[in-house]
């Protein structure tokens, strides 16, 4: 897969990033210092052992964890910078998410789901723009549907449709296979990935799967949270051989 041309623009860039929790014995450390930048316009995949701190460099990336140290810059905007409203917003407008249990509402119709996002920003939300959006992922016949009513598969489609309708500039993905089968799996990740060819989105995803991660642009891995190593134009192959060094 081919990178993009400016693949060493950073849409999100990590500098000296740290981040800790506190626990019943103190503060424990997740991420050291990590500095990183996630290509725009393409795919990064995030991978590494159990409990290296992929989800939590995935929430600092986003802003939804403000970090112990380090800075978080979104484009030119340092996310620390602003106010709770203010990062919000930046979510709300420039960021989507896509999680491996989906978060649909089951209460409300496939359509009524994919819509949500437009609703909460105070905007006019125009069927044309969210029929596209399921038309994008296969899902326009299922509009009227609630999520109990679907597949896995079209589930999490329908999550992507969500994700889509707010136009956003980077998509952060965690485990979007997780809870899927390995046909279907690849179904989604096919998605995904023209998010990014199609779309010219960009798109930050943790996965433990390495045919999920093979879709990429560049494979980034974190082993106790430190950046170890990258691999750009990953193949499957070469992402389990570097895998099987750091995982027991």
């Amino acid at each position: 897969m081919s990178l993009t041309s400016d693949i060493h623009l950073p849409a999100i860039q990590l500098v000296n990033v740290s981040m800790a929790y506190q626990g019943e014995a103190g503060e424990v450390p997740v991420l050291h210092e990590v500095s990183v930048g996630f290509p725009a316009q393409a795919m990064t995949a995030v991978m590494g052992p159990s409990g290296s701190g992929k989800t939590t460099l995935l929430h600092c990336a986003a802003g939804l964890d403000r970090p112990v140290r380090g800075k978080v810059f979104l484009g030119s905007t340092e996310l620390d910078m602003g106010s709770d409203r203010e990062l919000t917003e930046i979510r709300r407008s420039r960021i989507g998410f896509v999680f491996q249990q989906f978060n649909l509402l089951s209460m409300l119709t496939v359509y009524d789901n994919v819509a949500l996002p437009l609703r909460l920003s105070g905007g006019r939300v125009r069927r044309q723009v969210v029929m596209d959006a399921l038309r994008q992922v296969g899902l326009e016949d299922k509009a009227g549907r609630r999520p109990n009513q679907l597949s896995g598969g079209q589930q999490q489609r329908a999550a992507i449709a969500r994700t889509l309708v707010s136009e956003p500039e980077i998509v952060f993905a965690d485990e979007p296979t997780g809870s899927l089968d390995r046909g279907t799996g690849r179904q989604v990740m096919g998605l995904l990935r023209q998010v990014v060819d199609k779309a010219g989105r960009t798109v930050v995803m943790v996965t433990h799967d390495p045919a999920a991660a093979a879709y990429a642009d560049r494979v980034i891995f974190l082993v106790d949270g430190w950046v170890i190593g990258k691999i750009d134009h990953p193949t499957v192959d070469e992402i389990t051989a570097e895998l099987s060094r750091w995982e027991s």
